[in-house]
């Protein structure tokens, strides 16, 4: 796929960095941020300077759990079809997934397209990784996203959406996919998918130890079963040494437990080490943001997969995810709203690497900033509107 020819900025001007006082944005060659303040434009080529015509400017959206491989996004409707159950959207995804060219680079780039319209820069993304696709996805995702010459960060789990005991060949598979340079591998209900929680969490956690990379764990099984689950893991990461190195995603049970079990659960995924990210699921209880604050659980959000063979929903916003998990959450005082906030930005940049720091509008971070007509990041939450600029690591993608 031919790489976007982007528009190398130098200065951005009159913006409002998480709805303050108004400043320049100077970006350095390196494409981080080199200064703020009031900043001449003597001498910066016309066609590197954006007008940012005071409007808010918030870090780069982070889309912490995404599946980019799957999305039917650009073609003739899909009709819903196969069993409800997850087992059953596997099997339905196996059996229509090649008449749609799924994996491919065609309809990767176009959900990619949409995420970056809506001011993701950075995101992690689970790549199916099975005995049908072998490492192909993995290939499409690669080539979709170096069309943006390194200035949209995609990071791959490497994703045994299948299962990975019961498919003899898969973990093989998946060592290959970290040899190969993913940066993350994944596991599914060690206990609903593949009936044997402690088989599966020491072969991907013992897997992840020996190859180098993270783990990115699929954890839907709800209440006790669930739980048991993540303290396999929580023991796991820290017999292993992959403190920091570890995400539970979706992690129902730990909404569902009563207040006690609750607290000690997450007390335990922070001595772990262990962070998790949330999709904002409509129907069920939301991960309880404060709690995991309070225990150092770092929190991501993601929008999880997009208009696929699971669903037809999704849009592509991960500002929209942040709206979702807010509403149902009932958050409603400005510093919960902004936590949302921060935590689709640059607290949410654990998930790909990076320190709150440097992915956030102050010197030395990477110039990843997106512009938004609205009052300030409560306001932007709960309008979600346009995004009207979006630079990555200092290049245009979006204005």
């Amino acid at each position: 796929m031919s790489t976007t020819a982007l528009r190398t900025l130098r200065l951005i001007r009159r913006i409002r960095p998480w709805g303050g006082e108004t400043t320049d944005l100077l970006i350095g060659p390196d494409g981080r941020i080199e200064r703020l303040g009031d900043i001449p434009a003597d001498g910066i080529d016309p066609a590197q300077v954006i007008d940012g015509r005071g409007l808010l400017a918030l870090p780069g959206l982070v889309n912490a759990h995404a599946h980019v491989d799957k999305s039917w996004w650009g073609m003739p409707w899909e009709t819903y079809g196969g069993e409800g159950s997850t087992d059953g959207r596997i099997r339905h995804e196996r059996e229509r997934r090649d008449a749609l060219g799924i994996p491919g680079v065609r309809p990767t780039a176009a959900v990619l397209a949409e995420m970056v319209k809506h001011g993701t820069t950075a995101i992690r993304s689970h790549v199916d990784v099975d005995l049908g696709v072998g490492l192909r996805g993995i290939e499409a995702v690669r080539e979709a996203a170096s069309a943006y010459d390194g200035a949209l960060d995609v990071q791959i789990v490497a994703f045994p959406q299948d299962g990975v005991l019961r498919r003899p060949g898969v973990l093989d598979l998946l060592r290959q996919a970290a040899r190969a340079g993913a940066e993350h591998i994944g596991g599914l209900d060690p206990a609903g998918i593949d009936r044997d929680p402690v088989g599966q969490i020491d072969a991907i956690l013992g897997l992840a130890a020996e190859e180098g990379v993270g783990v990115d764990i699929h954890l839907h099984d709800p209440a006790e079963l669930g739980a048991f689950q993540f303290e396999l893991i929580a023991d796991r990461t820290v017999a292993l040494g992959l403190q920091g190195r570890v995400t539970i995603a979706h992690g129902f049970a730990l909404a569902q437990l009563p207040d006690g079990p609750r607290l000690d659960l997450i007390a335990r995924l922070g001595e772990a080490g262990v962070s998790m990210t949330t999709v904002a699921p409509i129907r069920l209880p939301q991960l309880p943001v404060a709690e995991l604050d309070a225990a150092g659980v770092p929190l991501g959000f993601g929008t999880d997969g997009i208009r696929d063979l699971w669903s037809p929903y999704g849009t592509g916003d991960t500002l929209g995810i942040g709206w979702q998990f807010a509403r149902a959450s009932s958050l409603v005082r400005d510093e919960d709203l902004t936590r949302v906030v921060r935590g689709l930005t640059s607290e949410g940049a654990w998930s790909v690497g990076r320190t709150a720091a440097e992915h956030d509008l102050v010197v030395g971070g990477r110039a990843d900033v997106v512009l938004l007509d609205a009052e300030n990041p409560m306001d932007a939450l709960v309008r979600t509107p346009p995004r009207e600029v979006v630079v990555a690591g200092g290049r245009a993608l979006v204005g």
